[in-house]
């Protein structure tokens, strides 16, 4: 396989052209023949234009690529090695939702033929690409792994956002179904990935391995949100106290906030998940998950009560919340908590406005049924800075305090004008 792509005799399709699977098609592009497939017929339609519709890419990473934006399946039938990188959320009861990575395998189980691969890099729980993918693929398509054709799985690791830590610069963990699978899929991606590839001993090993990096990362925030309801209690400053801890060489530096966006705040739940179908019940990851779903609870009422310390009727407020991207200088606003936190100050009966000049007002509108301001209005009586946008971090206090009514309050839940004198306005931070 891997001889025929670097042949350009076969091509490489990437179907789910989003944070994921876009940089990874024009990855490839630059070596090989890609088709980049997607059913978002209008996101196909601008990557065309050379325009990525998360605004990750500019039209400069478009050029001399070897690539075929379609949504049309006969297209993506020209294919041979197929890479999964469609989106696995959670529905509202935090389950698994897997029906794009299905509604993906079905997809591909159409115009899947001898001799071709089929690698999957959504996130899932461990089992997810033998127990319920390849059923999809082996029954749609009436072809049988291992004989027919082969499967294999390599976890994404990007990182919106980042500039130094490119999908090239990240080692890469492969697995496959069998040791030629294996071999093929290591070489394909060790072709394009110059920080290299790990050759994981099984799909379910590499499947755990990935969800289980955004699960500790989960619960080392998760501590650091349960110390900062603490040490609020105690009148001291989280980061603070996190510097100090941090001068000894094995503490490892974490911050509170909210946890959201499609990975960390996501992933613990899929494990969770699984472990509950094998008769375990999860102490430690669902008591993690539970501390940061309260985090928007506890941010409000923390307002509430400040604002009725400065003897301000909570419902007579106007609140502007500075950011709605899951993460900064992104506009990715997929399972963004700072929802969560906007429908925690409502039910104070707050006016309560959002501003983020990231994020797609239409987006935003569309997935939440919310009115995103692109820029700040006036007349606030506290600020939540909940997103530390570039934009954000160059403001000074004295910008936030003339959008402010006397009296201002200013949380600032990612600690930006933790440094700077406070004497204009009531801080508080995580």
């Amino acid at each position: 396989m891997f001889q025929e792509i670097v042949n350009k005799e076969k091509k490489i399709a990437v179907v789910g052209l989003g944070y994921v699977g876009l940089p990874l098609a024009l990855l490839f592009a630059r070596k090989y023949r890609v088709v980049g497939f997607d059913i978002n017929a209008r996101r196909v339609e601008m990557l065309r234009r050379s325009e990525d519709p998360s605004r990750e890419l500019d039209p400069e990473s478009f050029e001399n690529a070897d690539i075929e934006f379609t949504s049309d399946i006969e297209v993506l039938r020209t294919a041979s090695f197929y890479i999964v990188a469609v989106p696995t959320p959670v529905d509202e009861h935090k389950v698994p939702d897997l029906k794009p990575i299905l509604g993906a395998s079905n997809t591909i189980g159409k115009v899947l033929k001898k001799g071709d691969y089929v690698i999957y890099e959504s996130t899932v729980y461990p089992g997810c690409t033998e127990e319920d993918c390849l059923p999809i693929l082996e029954t749609t398509s009436g072809l049988h792994v291992g004989t027919d054709f082969r499967i294999g799985y390599s976890p994404e690791r990007i990182n919106p956002g980042d500039k130094s830590n490119t999908i090239d610069n990240i080692l890469k963990i492969v697995s496959g179904s069998d040791t030629e699978a294996l071999q093929e899929i290591s070489a394909v991606y060790g072709s394009v990935i110059r920080a290299g590839v790990y050759e994981a001993p099984s799909i379910k090993v590499a499947e755990a391995a990935k969800v289980i990096e955004n699960s500790q990362r989960d619960l080392n925030i998760s501590f650091m949100n349960e110390l900062s309801i603490i040490f609020d209690r105690m009148g001291i400053q989280t980061r603070e106290v996190i510097e100090a801890a941090a001068t000894k060489w094995n503490f490892l530096k974490f911050y509170p906030g909210l946890v959201g966006g499609h990975c960390i705040g996501v992933d613990p739940y899929y494990l969770l998940h699984k472990s509950h179908e094998l008769g375990y019940d999860p102490q430690v990851i669902l008591s993690g998950r539970r501390v940061n779903d309260q985090m928007p609870e506890f941010i409000a009422k923390k307002l509430v009560q400040i604002l009725i310390a400065k003897d301000k009727n909570p419902g007579n407020c106007k609140v502007l919340i500075m950011g709605i991207t899951f993460k900064e200088n992104v506009s990715d606003i997929r399972n963004s908590k700072v929802v969560d936190l906007y429908e925690e100050l409502k039910a104070y009966s707050m006016q309560v406005d959002i501003a983020d000049y990231m994020a797609d007002a239409e987006e935003v509108e569309e997935e939440y049924g919310l009115h995103l301001r692109t820029e700040p209005g006036s007349g606030y009586d506290a600020i939540v800075v909940a997103v530390a946008h570039k934009r954000y971090r160059e403001m000074g206090l004295s910008e936030l305090t003339d959008m402010m009514k006397d009296h201002p309050i200013l949380m600032d839940l990612k600690g930006i004008f933790s440094r700077q004198d406070h004497h204009l306005l009531h801080y508080w931070s995580l």
